[in-house]
């Protein structure tokens, strides 16, 4: 080689480097700036498939799916305050401030309750069902091979029953989402879960029927409950709330989330949610933290005879949704809907029944527009409606994120709005993290929410976490009495020195 060729080599293999740098800063950037999952999951090499489709060969084979989706299927593990009734004697406190103490006691004890997660991007996060983290206190994680995590809460949505988790990891297996409206029904489908605490119980079924509305999510603030449920004969258990439904090509095209059963074990039949709405839901949750709900502005039901008895009239058609009141401002009634209307499809899919209409509503935001099918007085016609949130109009809505503060080891955060209403406290400061020993001694727990102080100088309301730390530098030194409440309602105090 001479000396021509040589530096002609180095400058090639700079030119190399350099690309690759490159493409390897570009693929980090999009990683870590994505507001939606589908990005999340085209910027990631893990679990990529190169768009091979398995297929079933002679006698069925489930194998290659499970391969694939087990490794992303977790355990989730929810530590909640459990109420404890304590009786007591008098107080000292009481008499002396002149107020009734909170029944000290016992700290309420800690209860657990369990189910799965789907890993949905290599980054670390997992939805799960709302109900399997409903006011947990602290969510571990447990993956396949027994690692563990301690998972925050992104974000949750009540009226779907889905959460979205996110655990400090990189490079995870994840599942993909597959498009849960080309699911047929009579298609074969895998449930991945963790039943009973066994780590990645995985079986098979079909696909019994589409968009179900077993009236399991009734009497949701606002009545926006969404039930649209992928049915299936897979075995599903309590164990497995949160995990993932797939095709047999791996794809999650739901999460397992209830089971019809009297008594409490599968019984012949399981619901999931689809993905048409999980995707929706989780995007919202990891670009706005708060789910973002487009409405129609009508009030529905399905047609039926036991509907035509209760209107006293015939209604034409054997099926359909049938608008029972148009919302006074409402997207409905801008696009001309009326009382009497029967929706039969939305933007080109037919929504024979409520279910249907709620899932095709619920993939939108507020600005979007729908183009709505119906029939009056037996002629179909179309309109476009623009979807508005529950205020009336289109805005996006963003999530506030609780101020956090630390003092002496201790996080405290500003009482979330939810838990303030549900517990009609007019503020707060919750204890987040505990990393002071004398804390720990005293009783001081996570979420924990501290209400008032008492110190030298006499009781002190605490409204945010700003209260709870300039309270605890004007007593440093001092004993203080710190009082409150755990989420499930319980009062406590405990007795601390401030250092």
């Amino acid at each position: 080689m001479n000396r021509k060729q040589f530096f002609l080599g180095i400058i090639l293999a700079s030119l190399i480097g350099g690309v690759v740098a490159l493409a390897g800063a570009s693929y980090l950037s999009k990683q870590n700036s994505a507001t939606n999952f589908t990005e999340k999951q085209e910027s990631s090499l893990v679990n990529y498939l190169n768009n091979e489709k398995f297929t079933v060969p002679d006698g069925l084979n489930f194998v290659a799916a499970a391969e694939l989706v087990t490794p992303a299927v977790v355990h989730v593990k929810s530590t909640i305050s459990v109420s404890q009734n304590q009786r007591r004697g008098a107080d000292p406190f009481e008499e002396f401030f002149g107020f009734r103490m909170p029944d000290r006691g016992q700290a309420p004890r800690e209860g657990r309750s369990s189910g799965s997660g789907v890993i949905i991007s290599a980054d670390g996060y997992i939805v799960t069902n709302n109900h399997v983290i409903e006011n947990a206190t602290r969510i571990d994680i447990s993956l396949e091979d027994n690692t563990r995590y301690s998972a925050r809460v992104v974000g949750t949505d009540p009226t779907t029953d889905l959460a979205l988790l996110k655990i400090e990891a990189e490079e995870l297996p994840y599942v993909k989402f597959g498009n849960s409206d080309q699911v047929l029904v009579g298609q074969w489908v895998l449930a991945v879960g963790n039943p009973f605490d066994l780590t990645s119980t995985v079986t098979a079924g079909i696909i019994s029927a589409k968009a179900r509305n077993i009236g399991i999510l009734r009497d949701m603030e606002n009545n926006l409950q969404i039930e649209s449920f992928l049915q299936t004969d897979a075995v599903v258990n309590p164990g497995n709330s949160g995990g993932a439904l797939v095709n047999l090509s791996g794809e999650l095209i739901g999460i397992n989330t209830a089971i019809a059963s009297r008594t409490g074990t599968f019984n012949g039949y399981a619901f999931a949610i689809p993905t048409s709405i999980v995707k929706k839901v989780m995007d919202d949750l990891l670009e706005f933290g708060t789910v973002q709900r487009g409405l129609l502005g009508v009030q529905i039901r399905d047609v039926s005879p036991e509907l035509e008895e209760y209107l006293g009239e015939t209604i034409g058609v054997n099926r359909g949704v049938y608008i029972m009141e148009v919302n006074e401002g409402s997207g409905g009634e801008e696009a001309g809907l009326k009382k009497g209307d029967v929706i039969i499809g939305i933007d080109g899919v037919e929504t024979f029944n409520v279910a249907k209409l709620q899932e095709m509503v619920a993939r939108k935001r507020p600005g979007d527009k729908v183009e709505v099918r119906y029939l009056r007085k037996g002629q179909e016609q179309k309109a476009t409606a623009t979807l508005r949130n529950i205020a009336g109009d289109t805005k996006i809505v963003r999530k506030e994120v609780p101020r956090r503060v630390t003092f002496d080891g201790v996080v405290f955060e500003d009482v979330k709005a939810d838990i303030k209403n549900r517990l009609k406290l007019q503020g707060g400061a919750t204890i987040v993290t505990v990393d002071n020993e004398s804390w720990k001694k005293s009783g001081a727990k996570v979420g924990f929410i501290i209400t008032s102080v008492i110190g030298s100088d006499g009781r002190y309301r605490i409204s945010n976490a700003d209260d709870m730390t300039n309270v605890l530098s004007d007593n440093k030194g001092e004993e203080v009495v710190i009082l409150g409440v755990y989420p499930n309602g319980q009062e406590y105090y405990f007795e601390v020195k401030v250092e």
